[in-house]
């Protein structure tokens, strides 16, 4: 019997929620199977097991939080040959890049695995069998971990391997992957799939819109809902990434002394400058917001009181001479802190691709914990809900964040007349611990002046 334990995911988490199991137990598993999909503070990970054999027990339910290092799954003995389980561990692994060359022949068997987890190795194969030994990693949270560590998860128990011995279904990303599991469509039953072609996002949208016959599809039993009355309160338990956010609000309300100011800024000739760089440059995809990001980034560098956190335990301010800008963002999960590592040493046009690329990917669920850890200073752009300002709670243990409200037209006196202008709120919730009113100050006024008046703001940069 080999029992699994819940590896280390990175980035120093202690636990995760079960979120689905992909076997049952009695199921065969190969060497990097997925067996589970767990949800962490951070992101939704799919976990592979590094044992081939039976599964014997699980050990947890969906919606149990499992600590790091508690068994996950017990595994027996190895079914078949040592060939036939590393023949399957690399039909799996197939599965995950389909589309891509595999190795053949000798280097196919050497050839290491493609879900390294903290803890496990799954390294190159032979043809004796061997036992594979847990051996502790160290951490590196500095280097964000590989996207195949995070692959996607299965559209259903057909998708993870063929009842009928073809093999596991190739999928052509871990998106389409994702799509088929959300519209209850099952990959292994699509007629590409049983000819044993690769599924792709055209495949499974015409599965959605109804392009495949009922008959190519397999039914999808309803749950059963108990029977209670419209006007019963609903309970909805708090957990996972909801869990996350409640304990980290609460943590900053109780331990951070913040205040608020704000202050009404032109942002007429900002929407100028965002419209010139649309029309000069459309494939950079400069918008409000990576403009925000370029004048956040300089007034941290002018006053650094603000790029900082506190250590509460050494009771320290610690100033970071990096800025590493986090920015809200809403995500099928919750609201994320995306973060862009190094943003005082990307230009404008880098900041604009790096937040696209981010957001997209948050949208999506499929950013790494690693993504989502490490920002020294946070920019909340809540005037994409269209409102204009707000006392956001600071992502903590920062202690600063800047708000950007909606631009809207409204009357305002320029040039000694009234006239109708592009009119934003900024608001700074700061930790009194780490500065005073007069740096708060000194730092929103800063991005106001940037914003009604950006190209002064290039005699610095």
């Amino acid at each position: 019997m080999s029992v699994f334990n819940l590896p280390d995911l990175g980035e120093g988490l202690t636990e995760a929620e079960i979120v689905e199991w992909h076997v049952a137990e009695g199921d065969e598993v190969v060497v990097d199977q997925h067996v589970v999909t767990v949800e962490t503070a951070k992101a939704t990970v799919d976990v592979p097991c590094p044992f081939a054999g039976t599964v014997t027990t699980r050990h947890g339910e969906v919606g149990d939080t499992v600590p790091v290092g508690s068994p996950l799954v017990t595994v027996g003995g190895e079914s078949g040959s040592a060939a036939t389980v590393l023949a399957g561990a690399r039909q799996y692994r197939e599965e995950e890049r389909a589309g891509a060359k595999l190795p053949t022949g000798d280097a196919a068997a050497e050839e290491g695995s493609g879900a390294v987890l903290i803890g496990y190795g799954t390294g190159a194969g032979s043809s004796k069998r061997r036992r594979r030994v847990v051996r502790p990693a160290g951490r590196n949270t500095s280097t964000p971990p590989a996207k195949n560590d995070y692959p996607a998860v299965h559209a259903g128990p057909d998708s993870r391997d063929s009842r009928d011995g073809v093999g596991a279904v190739r999928v052509i990303s871990p998106i389409v992957r994702r799509l088929a599991r959300e519209h209850g469509v099952d990959v292994a039953a699509l007629p590409v799939a049983r000819q044993g072609e690769v599924v792709r996002r055209a495949d499974v949208e015409q599965a959605i819109n109804g392009a495949i016959t009922p008959d190519e599809r397999p039914d999808i039993a309803s749950t059963p809902v108990p029977a209670t009355s419209e006007r019963s309160p609903q309970r909805i338990p708090i957990t996972g990434i909801r869990r996350t956010i409640a304990d980290r609000v609460s943590q900053s309300r109780r331990e951070i002394p913040d205040a608020t100011t704000w202050v009404d800024a032109d942002a007429t000739e900002l929407v100028a400058a965002k419209d010139a760089l649309k029309a000069a440059r459309p494939d950079a995809g400069i918008g409000i917001l990576p403009l925000m990001a370029r004048i956040t980034v300089a007034a941290l560098q002018r006053f650094p009181e603000l790029n900082a956190t506190i250590d509460g335990q050494a009771q320290e301010i610690v100033r970071h001479r990096a800025v590493h800008l986090g920015f809200a963002a809403q995500s099928p999960r919750g609201l994320v802190v995306p973060v862009v590592k190094d943003a005082d040493t990307l230009s404008t046009t880098e900041l604009a691709a790096a937040l696209r690329d981010l957001t997209a990917r948050a949208r999506a669920g499929e950013l790494s914990p690693a993504e989502l850890t490490g920002s020294t200073f946070t920019l909340n752009n809540y005037g994409v809900f269209g409102v204009d300002g707000s006392t956001p709670i600071i992502n903590h243990p920062e202690v600063g964040m800047l708000g950007v409200g909606r631009i809207i037209e409204r009357p305002w006196a320029h040039e000694g007349q009234v006239a109708l202008r592009r009119i934003t709120q900024l608001g700074l919730t700061f930790d009194h611990r780490a500065c005073d009113g007069g740096a708060a100050g000194g730092f929103l006024r800063f991005v106001a002046d940037a914003v009604e008046r950006p190209v002064v703001m290039l005699a610095d940069l």
